[in-house]
């Protein structure tokens, strides 16, 4: 399949018109919520302080990462909220999202490892880009996750 042409955005909540944060949160909500079948409390205070990633053609969103800033110089970056548009699908998307994303958090945080919480079934994916398990399967919201960390460029290089 072509590659889809997309542009990057990275802006902080205060920066997203209205109508961005309404489709942002729609279609987290349409994807972890109800096509998921997992009630959880997507409104979690964290969006205010975090950097939100998007992947763009035109006006319609395509796929975005929440970048949560570490809490101090040896705490990860922490990349969630990992949603691809289902009309966007099989598109290679979460491939550009994460390839994205993990430049953002390395030209911000050099320094810093990267975190995650990935849904099980994820693992081969994101060990695809270099993270590793950093725990032992757990439940969050009835569905099955791990802790994966993605240690600094600086480190691996």
């Amino acid at each position: 399949m072509a590659a889809v042409a997309y542009r990057v955005d990275l802006k902080g909540l205060d920066e997203l018109s209205a109508r961005e944060l309404y489709d942002l949160l729609r279609m987290r909500v349409d994807v972890f919520v109800v096509e998921q079948n997992c009630p959880y409390p997507e409104l979690d205070g964290k969006d205010i302080d975090a950097l939100h990633l998007r992947l763009m053609d035109g006006g319609e969103l395509l796929a975005s990462t929440r970048l949560l800033k570490p809490h101090s110089a040896h705490d990860p970056v922490k990349i969630g909220r990992v949603v691809v548009s289902p009309a966007h699908r099989g598109k290679r998307l979460g491939e550009a999202l994460m390839t994205e994303s993990i430049a953002v958090c390395e030209q911000l945080y050099p320094e810093n490892p990267i975190a995650l919480s990935a849904q099980a079934h994820l693992r081969r994916f994101y060990e695809s880009f270099g993270f590793a398990k950093a725990s032992e399967e757990y439940l969050e919201d009835g569905i099955p996750h791990l802790d994966m960390l993605r240690q600094p460029a600086t480190q691996t290089a």
